[in-house]
């Protein structure tokens, strides 16, 4: 049984100050890792609708003459979003790393479950607009 039993009745276990400040510490590295997911959203996104948008203006005479094809501005922000989230990932499991070392029984990370779809899905999406040309 968890807790004190006292006449048939189970008394929650209460968390002390180290346990509480350990799981506010994971929350604090779940919000940074959403924040950079979002990021790393906005960027794929930006970057793919740049890629297509162009796309359809470059194919009037005054858009073939770019220097800087959208293509290649499409893929660099697609790119960008990848690496920040790459990076984000590895932070997140670094600091995972360093707070189980003290406190084994931490549950693992949703939202790094969450980065690494949206990292196969910018991969995807990369892969995409790399091989349709």
């Amino acid at each position: 049984m968890t807790g004190i039993e006292n006449t048939g009745q189970v008394i929650p276990h209460i968390p002390n100050s180290n346990e509480l400040a350990v799981e506010r510490t994971l929350l604090a590295h779940e919000r940074t890792l959403l924040a950079w997911v979002r990021t790393a959203i906005s960027m794929i996104s930006f970057g793919f609708t740049i890629y297509k948008f162009f796309q359809e203006t470059s194919k009037t005479p005054e858009g073939a003459e770019r220097w800087v094809s959208p293509r290649i501005v499409g893929m660099t922000m697609i790119s960008f979003g990848i690496l920040a989230l790459m990076l984000a990932h590895w932070q997140q499991q670094l600091a995972m790393r360093k707070l189980k070392k003290n406190s084994p029984d931490l549950q693992r990370s949703i939202s790094s479950i969450l980065s690494t779809l949206v990292l196969v899905f910018g991969l995807l999406l990369f892969l995409g607009a790399l091989f349709r040309q």
